[in-house]
């Protein structure tokens, strides 16, 4: 059964108009709430001063009472300006949704689980899920297999845009590049969720998982128009609104509509996107029903690759200058999406709730790449081919259950038992050039598009690659011992994988190339402790089965689905959270299959291959908080040792992998100004350690480090809140390539100016 129709598969960029909003009603000369000060209740000492001149001539009892309304609106204007700023607060909740167990305060489970909200997402104007990750000292981003999309990196493995969740549900989100404003949080979990969440469709997510919160209406009406700027002239906006009403307001409504166009902070990359999101609920005093239905489109013209080194190669080239873009004009994708999904609770009694989720999205996307293969180093010369994929993705996923509360004596129960589905079917093809051209990453010679003449399937009509088919049941018991003080989660999935490969094919399903029908037993266990009820000591130890990777983007072994793995983890912790402040510590040892994409030659080709075993084990710190009044920090570091194991012939063995920096710092630092009621200054550190370029471990990337500078001021416009902002990201304009992971150098991005406003109306 399908869910959506398909996008158009118009495989050119069309004009995708983004949203521009300004507000035109009449704005008039603009006072801050600072002018609250000037208009302040006089002392005691003046009071008494009034009194004693009240019979002079110049004083009427009729100029007392003009200055009331006054000084009225400005105590208004500033408690608008007040409670404005501290919604604006740069906020990250430890805790988030945790697929079967629900909703959870972070200090409660055995996971390390934050969520970073929605006002960060808009005060920083995120506009990739990228972008709001460079917040996260665990995760590190950056781009997919040969093309533009965001892949992500915790604890050392990957998590690619298939894997990432929507409350909880695997296979409903946009799988290249994700528009941030549609969402209420993004949570991220460090470690295994295999036993949370199910398998991940795309055999990634074995690090950590991305979890994404739809909005909806909350008890207060929002009416919020937003402009934004970035250099160098991409500008676009978004509206939000949201109303709940009927009997004790059950019905919410919200809508989300964004937009941008224009050119980013890298010279000649054009970038448009556009998304909309129509948000539904229904609530009684037994019943929570939420459908969430949305669009997306994005697409990026003449965008500045990753690159590859060629065989032979003895260095790693210096990067370009920072704006600098060796990409070719022709190279392009254009992504879009219909997703949405439907929520159901409902309790049966105060001590047993059933819940059920159903979601799907239809996706089609086209791109044309092309990444330079550099040959000599030292002048930059290498080569490059071209490569057309057309993608086009159609998934049905769901999840149902019963989560029961009881007690046996002394021992407190919660009990979730269920399972999960999903099927997924994807038809791809490719068209690819077999003569490469000449380039430069320096002094890059703009050519016409090359020929594709090779061709592997339907490229106007692709035909199914692959089925996928996920299937699992599961059954946890948290038990609660000594008034919450212990709480003892054990349980296990059933998990069963059926996913089949077809060869390319003109029409219909081609012949299987290859199948996989495994299934397994996969247990967890964690403990958690708390010596107070502010701190806890945690354990776990989890297993999960997952799908092989799937090649996809620039390879030439595109959709080849690689044999499923099962992995185990092992982590021990411990937090403190206050409520206005916690901090993490975490210790970890997990694996997986050891992944990458390599050259072939110098023909400007490229093979996404398998080889041994990567085992990880770090030490992770979060800091996030309120460290003073009016201060605070979101941060910490991690320490990672990620080791090759069963390589080819042994050759690898004791190698660290490629592109996992050795360790990784942020620190996010927010001051509230004291002499300007509403002013906020922002500064971000981002430090990368030392990245391996290859497993022979000959050649690496140096550590980097990135400076941010922001700021804010919040203010009121005819009793209503208006927020100015304005950030510099790479403030010193550093060159650096900022990943090699999967094989790619990526470089990062040049110094970029942004600025926006947002009005409450």
């Amino acid at each position: 059964m399908t869910l959506f129709l398909r996008p158009s598969p118009d495989h050119r960029p069309h004009a995708a108009g983004f949203v521009l909003l300004t507000v035109a009603t009449g704005i008039l000369p603009l006072a801050p709430a600072r002018a609250a000060d000037q208009t302040r209740i006089p002392s005691q000492s003046q009071n008494q001063n009034q009194s004693q001149n009240q019979t002079h001539p110049q004083k009427t009892p009729d100029a007392g009472k003009q200055d009331t309304p006054t000084r009225s609106e400005a105590t208004k204007d500033e408690k608008i300006v007040v409670t404005a700023r501290r919604q604006n607060q740069m906020q990250v909740i430890s805790g988030g949704q945790l697929g079967v167990l629900g909703t959870k305060k972070g200090l409660d489970v055995p996971f390390n689980v934050r969520s970073y909200t929605s006002s960060l997402i808009l005060n920083q104007q995120s506009q990739t899920l990228g972008q709001v990750l460079e917040n996260d000292p665990s995760v590190r981003t950056t781009y997919g297999y040969g093309n533009f999309s965001e892949m992500f990196v915790i604890r050392g493995f990957q998590i690619d845009g298939d894997d990432v969740s929507i409350n909880g549900l695997y296979g409903i989100t946009p799988r290249q590049l994700v528009s941030p404003q549609l969402y209420d949080q993004v949570q991220v979990l460090n470690g295994a969720s295999a036993f949370l969440n199910g398998a991940a469709p795309g055999g990634s997510a074995i690090g950590g998982n991305i979890n994404l919160m739809f909005k909806h209406a909350t008890d207060t009406p929002i009416t919020q128009v937003t402009g934004d700027y970035t250099s160098n002239a991409l500008g676009g906006g978004s509206v939000d609104f949201g109303r709940r009403f009927g009997r004790d307001n059950a019905f919410g409504f919200r809508l989300n509509v964004a937009g941008q166009s224009g050119e980013d902070s890298i010279d000649h990359e054009h970038r448009h996107s556009a998304a909309l999101g129509a948000d539904f609920d229904w609530h009684d005093d037994r019943t929570r029903i939420s459908l969430d239905m949305d669009y997306q489109n994005q697409g990026v013209d003449w965008g500045r690759p990753a690159i590859f080194l060629g065989t032979g190669v003895t260095a790693v080239p210096r990067p370009v200058a920072p704006a600098g873009n060796f990409g070719q004009p022709w190279a392009y994708n254009q992504l879009n999406y219909i997703f949405g999904m439907l929520n159901v609770e409902h309790d049966l009694s105060k001590h047993v709730t059933l819940y059920g989720a159903f979601g799907g999205m239809g996706g089609n996307e086209q791109g044309n790449y092309s990444n330079p293969t550099v040959t000599d180093t030292a002048t930059g010369d290498g080569t490059a081919g071209s490569m057309y994929v057309p993608y086009v993705q159609t998934n049905e996923s769901t999840r149902a259950g019963v989560r029961a509360h009881f007690d046996t004596g002394p021992v407190r129960h919660e009990i979730n038992a269920g399972g999960s589905a999903l099927w997924e079917e994807t038809d791809t093809a490719y068209s690819m050039a077999l003569t490469s051209i000449s380039t430069n990453i320096y002094r890059t010679a703009y050519t016409a598009p090359l020929a594709n003449t090779f061709n592997g399937g339907n490229v106007g009509n692709p035909q199914p690659i692959n089925d996928t088919r996920l299937y699992s049941l599961f059954f946890s018991d948290t038990m609660s011992f000594f008034r919450d003080r212990v709480a003892l989660t054990a349980g296990f999935r059933y998990q069963n994988m059926l996913i089949d490969g077809y060869d390319y094919v003109p029409s219909g399903r081609g012949p299987v190339n290859s199948r996989y029908d495994q299934d397994a037993i996969t247990p967890v266990v964690g403990l958690v402790v708390h010596p107070t009820r502010r701190t806890a000591l945690y354990f776990n130890r989890i297993e999960g089965l997952s799908p092989g990777q799937t090649a996809s983007g620039n390879v030439v072994n595109v959709g080849q689905v690689f044999a499923p793995y099962k992995s185990t983890q092992y982590e021990v912790g411990a937090k403190y959270d206050t409520g206005r402040f916690s901090t993490s510590l975490a210790v970890y040892e997990i694996s997986q299959p050891n992944a990458y994409t390599q050259a072939i030659g110098n023909t400007g080709t490229y093979r996404f291959t398998e080889d041994g075993l990567q085992r990880n084990r770090g030490v992770e710190l979060n800091v996030n908080g309120q460290i003073l009044p009016g201060l605070r920090f979101n941060g910490g570091g991690t320490v990672i040792d990620a080791d090759l194991r069963r390589t080819a012939g042994g050759l690898q063995d004791g190698h660290s992998a490629i592109g996992v920096p050795n360790y990784t710092i942020n620190g996010n630092l927010e001051y509230d100004l004291p002499f300007l009621k509403g002013a906020t200054v922002v500064g971000r550190v981002v430090n990368t350690g030392k990245q391996w370029v290859n497993t022979a471990n000959t050649l690496h990337l140096p550590v980097w480090t990135r400076f941010d500078l922001a700021a804010r001021y919040t203010f009121a416009v005819d009793h209503k809140p208006l927020t100015l902002r304005f950030g510099v990201d790479n403030l010193a304009n550093t060159r650096y390539w900022a990943s090699a992971f999967n094989g790619y150098l990526l470089e990062g991005l040049p110094r970029t100016f942004k600025f926006s406003f947002t009005a409450n109306l």
